[in-house]
């Protein structure tokens, strides 16, 4: 019984230790806009793949 116990502790304290990982790169992308900042560097590469498609002009 004490090793199932402390198998699940140990399972327990990966988990939250995950979970807190996981708010804190979240929180970090969030005060420092991150995704905002790579989206700005991704535009310009997005531009020269949607100048490119032929688009139908039909009205």
């Amino acid at each position: 019984m004490k090793k199932l116990k402390k198998k699940l502790l140990k399972l327990l304290l990966r988990l939250l230790l995950i979970v807190i990982g996981f708010i804190a790169v979240t929180f970090t992308v969030y005060i420092f806009n991150l995704d905002m900042k790579l989206t700005a560097a991704m535009e310009p590469i997005l531009f020269k793949f949607y100048d490119r498609v032929k688009r139908d002009q039909h009205l």
